[in-house]
Order: C-alpha cells, then sequence, then structure tokens
C-alpha cells in the first residue's frame, strides 16, 4: 500500500507526461461544476484535474483528515465543508491564502460569513468558493388553500400549526447527521443564542446549548415530531427526502439548500410551478431568523509538492466567473456579490429569488468555527435523535454529554 500511495503521489506531482505538473482537486459530488472550471484554470504551467469525494460530508472529512495527517503529497486541492476548516487549520494541513488573493477575494464582494467560515486564528486559510442558504419554500396552492399570508414573516409555530390543519406535510432535515445539527444550530441562532461560545479556548470553550434559546428550539423540534405535519420518514430526513415530501400530494413547507428551485423542472413541472419562497422561519416571533450557513471553501494542502501553483489555482477557481458558472451547473450560489452578476444567472433565477439568497446569507448563522466542530455534532446527533425523543430536557442532557466527551470523560 505504502508504495502504490509513492507511486501515485509522483505521478500527481509529475503529471503523466513526466512535464507539465498535475494539481489534483479534491471535490464534493456535484452535476459538474468544479469539473468545468478546473478545465478553465488549467494553464501552460498546470493541469488541475478532479477526484471526487464521498457523498457524506463525514466521510469527506475523514478521507482527507486521514491522508493530511500521514503528509500525503497527492492531495493539492480539497473542496472543504465550512465545519471542517478550523479542525484541518489547527491541525497544520492548510496553507494560508495569500494577502493578494486575500485582497481581491475582499475586493469581489465575498460575504463577511463566507470569510468567517475560512478564517483560523485571524488567518485566511481557505478561499470562499460557494455559499449556501436556506430559505423556506412553500406550494403556492396549499398556502392559498390554507389561508396564510406569506408577505409577512412566517414562525416555525405558525407553519407546523397551518400545515396540521390542512393535511399538510413539512420537509426538513433531521435524520442522524450534520444536516440535523444545522437545523439544531439555526433554530438556536434564530431564538438568539449559540451553542457554545469562546470557542477559542478549545475544550474549555463556554457550552450554551441549554440556555433559553436550546429550550426554545427544543421545543419546535418535539411540536413538529408530535404533529400530523411531521412526515412519517422524518427521523431519517435528508436534502433528497425532504425535496420528496415537499413535491408529494401532501407538501406544504420546506426548508433546503438553493438548488431545490430547479429540482422538480423536468420530473414534476407542476410542482415547479407551485413553488413559492420566503425568508426562513423564524424561532420567536418578531426575532428575525437565522438560516442556516453552508457552502464550500477551497483549501490548499500544506504538503503539496506544488503548493505555490496550488494557491494560484485556488485563486483562479474562486474567480467572480467561475463561482457564478459553477452555480449555473449546479445550483451552488457564489461567495460574493460579483459571483452574483453572472449573467446567466439572472436568465436561470427572479430576480427576488437571487436578493433573498444573498439577503439570507448575510443573514446566516455559520456553525461555529473550533477545532472540535466533529465532537460537538457527534455529540449534538447522539442526544437529540431521532426528533420524537426530544423534550425540554434534551439541551441540558446534550450540554452534559457534550462536556464529558471534550473533557475526555466519555467516548462517542
Amino acid at each position: 500500500m505504502a508504495t502504490l500511495a509513492l507511486a501515485s503521489s509522483l505521478l500527481a506531482a509529475c503529471g503523466s507526461d513526466g512535464g507539465k505538473p498535475e494539481l489534483v482537486w479534491y471535490i464534493n459530488p456535484d452535476s459538474g461544476g468544479q469539473a468545468a472550471i478546473a478545465e478553465d484554470c488549467s494553464t501552460d504551467d498546470y493541469t488541475i484535474t478532479t477526484q471526487v469525494l464521498p457523498q457524506s460530508s463525514d466521510q469527506q472529512r475523514i478521507q482527507l483528515a486521514r491522508r493530511l495527517a500521514a503528509k500525503d503529497p497527492a492531495i493539492d486541492l480539497m473542496s472543504l465543508d465550512p465545519p471542517f476548516t478550523a479542525e484541518f487549520a489547527d491541525a497544520g494541513f492548510l496553507a494560508e491564502v495569500p494577502q493578494d488573493a486575500k485582497s481581491q477575494l475582499e475586493e469581489q464582494g465575498t460575504f463577511q460569513g463566507a470569510m468567517d467560515a475560512a478564517t483560523w486564528e485571524d488567518k485566511l486559510v481557505v478561499f470562499p468558493f460557494w455559499s449556501n442558504t436556506q430559505v423556506l419554500w412553500y406550494r403556492k396552492s396549499f398556502v392559498e388553500k390554507a389561508g396564510i399570508d406569506m408577505s409577512q414573516p412566517v414562525t416555525w409555530d405558525q407553519i407546523i400549526d397551518v400545515a396540521s390543519d390542512n393535511g399538510g406535510k413539512i420537509g426538513v432535515q433531521a435524520n442522524k447527521y450534520e444536516g440535523y445539527v444545522v437545523w439544531i444550530n439555526a433554530l438556536v441562532e434564530g431564538a438568539g443564542g449559540h451553542l457554545l461560545e469562546n470557542a477559542e479556548k478549545g475544550v474549555d470553550a463556554d457550552l450554551t446549548i441549554a440556555d433559553k434559546p436550546g429550550e426554545i428550539a427544543a421545543g419546535i423540534i418535539e411540536k413538529l415530531a408530535s404533529s400530523p405535519a411531521a412526515p412519517s420518514d422524518l427521523s431519517v430526513s435528508n436534502e433528497g427526502t425532504a425535496g420528496s415530501t415537499f413535491g408529494s400530494d401532501e407538501g406544504s413547507f420546506l426548508v433546503n439548500w438553493t438548488y431545490i428551485f430547479h429540482n422538480y423542472d423536468e420530473t414534476a413541472p407542476d410542482v415547479a410551478k407551485d413553488i413559492g419562497y420566503t425568508r426562513y422561519p423564524q424561532s420567536v416571533e418578531g426575532e428575525e431568523s437565522r438560516p442556516p450557513y453552508g457552502g464550500i471553501g477551497i483549501g490548499v494542502s500544506q504538503y503539496s509538492d506544488e503548493k505555490d501553483f496550488a494557491l494560484e489555482a485556488a485563486a483562479c477557481l474562486v474567480e467572480p466567473d467561475q463561482q457564478g458558472k459553477n452555480a449555473e451547473m449546479t445550483g451552488n450560489m457564489p461567495a460574493s456579490t460579483a459571483g452574483y452578476e453572472y449573467a446567466a444567472l439572472k436568465e436561470i433565477y427572479p430576480e427576488d429569488l437571487l436578493a433573498l439568497f444573498q439577503e439570507s446569507v448575510n443573514a446566516a448563522a455559520p456553525r461555529t468555527v473550533t477545532p472540535y466542530w466533529s465532537d460537538v455534532s457527534s455529540s449534538i446527533q447522539g442526544t437529540w435523535h431521532p426528533p420524537a425523543s426530544v423534550d425540554s430536557d434534551t439541551p441540558k442532557a446534550s450540554q452534559d454529554f457534550i462536556e464529558e466527551i471534550l473533557k475526555g470523560g466519555k467516548l462517542l
């Protein structure tokens, strides 16, 4: 295995022709956007090729972390989910973004949330590539029948009640995976709280999930899980299954990422014509919601044999036109205002929807930037799942469990 790994590394560094270097970019699965811009950003000095990581972000993290811990030079570039940036940076796996590239990112209007998620210990360690957010999607026919005014902000309590009273099901992400923690984090942040504070203290960070906002979040999940609006597959629901619920005859409301707008164009055109959209639901009436923040940043491996070329390539991959092209092909929105100026996006999406996406990204609540995020997330999944088990005791139980995990008192 060691011999094969060395051979692979040498091939990656030297290129198949023994001359021009080949930069290997490990990407999350998509519909071809990253491969297309890799070709665009290849030059006379180097070629960028892509290798697809597993579908699950957790498995992506494991594969990359194991290889980077072994200082594998065969990884030049990598697409990173924001929660893992701090962990990789703290371990010394990521090359710092050069100042000229950082200035360019600022000039093209990179969203502050994207910059924050790409920063660790005041250093920019990832190039923000695309920034995703969730909005509240609804079936126009359903809300018309139910008589709810979607031109005004709505709360979780309201949409649960409306769906329950009118035979609708609400699509959420509540399987035992990262997507469930994304929902919990948005509920807590929307109630004015955080999962934890003072993350720079590492394992001694202040855990706050048991505070009042955590109780409000637990109440929302408990209410949905025990209501007629809960789909039968709630405990295993993810982005895809929630989308299927929304597209069914019982579809009413859905929280999901930006790409969902064109999800039904070919498979269910009647549903596609019936989609409405508005700001993510409020956790507390009158308090602005904090939509989930997701996305991908491009990291450069500290162990790449072609680190200078890789940093140059990363800067090209996140140029506004490349962000726009990727959004056109995948539905994953740009990480900058300049990327939203890409002409094709204005033909694909209504102007008010593009404005809603940007508004939601700016209001979004990223998950806490901490090198211990994987432990925090897994602890929350273990104590808040299944949704039907969530009650007023859950936030305190999860806080105690997280603390024990971080301090070494228990194992996941």
